[in-house]
């Protein structure tokens, strides 16, 4: 009892005493002048007794009571306020939310774009809700299912059942004492299966454990590889988990510690030792002397107490924090999709560009080898390129980027290593007499290719040529289009739209300077 509500028992019974003693002065005097009825003087001593007695009982009830039961009372109250998810991770995810739908609405295809607006709408309703998603995860073998069964208290699916039994998500709810938000726990298809049909099973299992609040990673011994992988991969996303050791009525108490101890060295620096539990959600039946089947309770109450902890005490933020990594993981989709549809639209700019070049050098073969990085890079595909990515620029602007460029892909003599690329090619594939044409044009369609590829990161980096500069981005280019299998599907092209266009109009011409 605190100490203010003694101190204020005491003195109020002080208080009642005072006034008892009083009152028993008073009514004493009364007794001795009706000591002449004694049945008047007994019923009046009566009701002095009943009435001090009720005047104490009325005090103590009052303090011990009452005020203990407002207090329990506004307690109540107070726990039945609905618990709110951190605003600034709240306000951080719908901002997020807000920027991926913007982001979306660029997205070409209809049916991607309808996806992703859908999956933003889940999020959304997710914040909104403010469920906690628990989610079971491992091997088929590990007794996932069992564990669920377990904690629900009730049969929620098949046990003992082989591996591949749970093919699709199944989630149940659940309510914890003392937790106000509702426990959506779901049991996933089993990884590391075999077959087209287990690796379709195992995706969908991590789709539905990155999407987790809380991870529950069941194993039924130490960690394999090809457990461990995925449960780091999931910790370095942020996910929350507990490590679950089942089927501890399989191992004697030295063998449980000790893999126990292995498991919290393990996952040492991404999981707490005390996130790694023992449990055993399905222990094997025996038979006792007298001949029955002893069926053994699951052993779970270790993984529940760790369970309710990790919630009732970080339940908010994980929620919050989840939303906000839904969020981001599909603003990154998102832009991906968009980046991946600029490039096609940009690769087309380039190619039309490059084969135009070529063309024209070709017809007009140049005086000085070295002009060619100038004329394969043209200031219109460079604006081009930059509208794509949402970069307004004018024609000025175009040239001197051009120009610029132009100059590094000379220095760096990769003129020179184009010219000897295209000539070995063409030597293989052309005719001699229209060689040395056919060389210039191949060339500046190679080097515009370099160009336009160039710009294309340029652009896709937000106008920035990154820490190496001009030059880093132009000799990876170049090292990426000089590959034998590049070059054979280029020359083939060059071919078809350059050299073959070429030997028509040479023969022709002669035809016609053979004709009297």
């Amino acid at each position: 009892m605190p100490l203010s509500r003694i101190v204020t028992l005491i003195v109020g019974l002080i208080v009642i005493l005072a006034m008892s003693l009083w009152l028993i002065d008073s009514l004493s005097r009364l007794y001795w002048q009706l000591s002449y009825s004694p049945l008047l003087g007994n019923l009046l001593l009566l009701l002095l007794v009943v009435l001090i007695g009720g005047l104490v009982a009325a005090f103590v009830y009052y303090v011990l009571v009452l005020q203990t039961g407002e207090k329990r009372s506004r307690q109540g109250r107070r726990r039945v306020t609905p618990a709110q998810i951190p605003a600034a991770k709240s306000d951080a995810a719908s901002s997020t939310i807000q920027a991926v739908r913007q982001q979306v609405s660029q997205i070409q295809d209809e049916v991607t774009r309808q996806a992703l607006l859908s999956r933003s709408r889940e999020i959304e309703a997710n914040l909104a809700r403010g469920e906690i998603q628990v989610v079971v995860f491992g091997t088929g073998s590990a007794g996932k299912t069992s564990l669920v069964n377990a904690i629900m208290g009730r049969m929620v699916g098949q046990v003992n059942a082989p591996m591949g039994t749970t093919t699709v998500g199944e989630t149940y709810c659940l309510r914890l004492k003392g937790l106000e938000r509702k426990i959506l726990i779901t049991d996933t298809p089993g990884i590391l299966e075999a077959g087209v049909a287990g690796t379709e099973r195992e995706q969908l299992a991590r789709e539905l454990a990155t999407a987790a609040d809380l991870l529950l990673f069941v194993v039924d011994n130490d960690l394999r590889r090809s457990e461990y992988e995925p449960l780091r991969g999931l910790a370095e996303i942020g996910k929350r988990s507990l490590l679950i050791l089942n089927k501890t009525d399989l191992y004697t108490d030295e063998n449980k510690e000790v893999i126990l101890a292995r498991l919290r060295e393990r996952v040492r620096g991404f999981i707490a030792t005390n996130d790694v539990v023992a449990i055993s959600a399905n222990p094997q039946s025996a038979q006792l002397e007298t001949g029955e089947l002893y069926e053994p309770e699951p052993d779970i109450v270790p993984l529940l107490r760790r369970m309710a902890a990790v919630l009732r005490a970080e339940g908010e933020d994980l929620i919050a924090d989840n939303i906000l990594l839904q969020s981001l993981r599909l603003g990154e989709e998102a832009r991906k999709l968009i980046d991946a549809q600029r490039r096609r639209q940009a690769d087309k700019i380039v190619e039309r560009f490059q084969w135009i070049g070529a063309g024209v050098v070709s017809v007009t073969p140049l005086p000085v080898v070295d002009l060619l990085a100038t004329a394969a890079v043209n200031a219109q595909m460079v604006v081009e390129i930059g509208r794509v990515y949402g970069c307004e620029l004018n024609m000025e602007r175009g040239r001197e980027l051009a120009l610029s460029l132009a100059k590094t892909i000379a220095s760096l003599g990769i003129v020179k290593g184009a010219i000897q690329l295209v000539s070995t090619a063409l030597q293989l594939n052309v005719a001699t007499f229209v060689i040395g044409r056919a060389i210039q044009g191949v060339t500046a369609a190679y080097l515009t290719r370099i160009a336009g590829k160039s710009f294309i990161e340029y652009f896709r980096h937000d106008q920035d040529w990154g820490d190496g500069g001009m030059t880093e981005v132009v000799q990876r280019q170049f090292q990426m289009n000089r590959r034998d299998e590049f070059i054979k599907a280029f020359i083939q092209e060059a071919i078809a739209k350059v050299v073959k266009p070429l030997q028509d109009r040479v023969e022709a011409v002669e035809q016609d300077e053979e004709v009297p």
